[in-house]
């Protein structure tokens, strides 16, 4: 079963970020942001948007637990044909690396 938690690692894996770096960016210890991410803890609304400004995300994506997420890349890329919009069920990380990849080196990006 999908949770905030588990959003919140899975984004965090995406922009290649360790634990150490968003505790520090929340000014937590290590270990307390893993209780976040493992669901130990519950975050406030107010440390939830703190996190999901580091990742980049809307809050509501974090907040998703319905275990699929519908990713939509910026409009310049969208206009431009770089990367399409995909729905994604049961995310997995190296699935969307490799999608967004495969995109780029379609449009030969990388």
């Amino acid at each position: 079963m999908n949770n905030v938690g588990n959003n919140i690692k899975i984004f965090r894996e995406l922009k290649n970020f360790s634990q150490e770096y968003m505790a520090t960016e929340l000014g937590l210890s290590q270990p307390s942001y893993a209780r976040i991410e493992s669901g130990k803890t519950v975050p406030k609304v107010d440390r939830l948007q703190q996190i999901a400004s580091i990742l980049e995300v809307d809050l509501s994506t974090l907040l998703n637990t319905t275990n699929s997420f519908h990713f939509i890349f910026n409009a310049a890329a969208n206009q431009s044909g770089y990367i399409k919009n995909q729905t994604i069920k049961n995310i997995d990380v190296e699935v969307i690396r490799k999608i967004i990849q495969e995109e780029l080196e379609k449009k030969g990006t990388l």
